[in-house]
């Protein structure tokens, strides 16, 4: 890989993108942040971009042309309730989303021809489902396979593609989407009793960023017959409970 690295953060303005672009920019990332188009989250990037070159790094703001912030917001229907419509814009926020983005960073990559690393925000709800949940938990579970097949596609060019699948994790969204008496009586429910912070999270992005994850990538665990996961849970031990 380049000696001069430069990361690109989707959803950058808050919550565990923000936290990711300051980890990255700490371990001497130069970052590319991007959100949603509107003035409140373009200030957000702006407050990211001085922390950002506060630690010596550079810094850019690219808002997102066209998204669809109601199809995340909204996400919170049962199978039967989830209108056609809805079910279309989670999936291409969610799924298509991450297919373009996977695509033309990872074109970037190969015309660079020097690797790079892939790096897509699953869910635990990807695995077990989620009640009230169904679009969402299938976008994701969709982002596993997209996974694996783009690590098969691009490891012989040194380019590695993984997955991070959060559980719980207590950000501006979640408790909004929740609300906090919920999310506390979901401590239980993971065998540290504990929730994930962004910066949980952020931290082993940090590593799959680096040059030592080159030998994790989406079918890496074919490798030692596992459950042939292609995301890497953090879910506070939720699983094993």
């Amino acid at each position: 890989m380049s000696t001069k690295r430069v990361a690109i953060i989707t959803g950058a303005a808050q919550g565990i993108g923000k936290a990711i672009a300051l980890r990255l920019a700490a371990d001497g990332f130069d970052i590319g942040l991007n959100d949603l188009p509107s003035e409140e989250q373009v200030q957000k990037l702006k407050a990211v971009s001085d922390q950002i070159q506060a630690l010596g790094r550079k810094a850019c703001i690219v808002a997102a042309d066209v998204s669809i912030e109601s199809a995340v917001e909204g996400m919170l229907k049962d199978v039967m309730s989830t209108p056609v419509e809805q079910w279309d814009e989670i999936q291409g926020v969610n799924l298509r989303g991450v297919f373009l983005c996977f695509k033309h960073a990872a074109k970037q990559m190969l015309e660079q021809n020097r690797g790079g690393r892939l790096i897509g925000g699953g869910s635990l709800g990807g695995f077990s489902g989620l009640p009230m949940g169904s679009a969402y938990a299938a976008s994701k579970a969709g982002m596993r396979a997209l996974t694996h097949s783009a690590a098969r596609e691009l490891g012989p060019s040194g380019i590695t593609v993984n997955t991070y699948a959060p559980g719980v994790v207590v950000t501006d969204l979640t408790l909004r989407n929740y609300g906090a008496e919920f999310l506390e009586q979901q401590k239980g429910s993971c065998a540290i009793g504990d929730h994930g912070t962004p910066e949980d999270v952020a931290a082993l992005v940090s590593f799959l960023a680096s040059k030592e994850s080159r030998f994790i990538t989406g079918e890496s665990s074919d490798n030692f017959n596992s459950l042939n996961r292609t995301d890497i849970m953090i879910d506070g031990g939720r699983l094993c409970t």
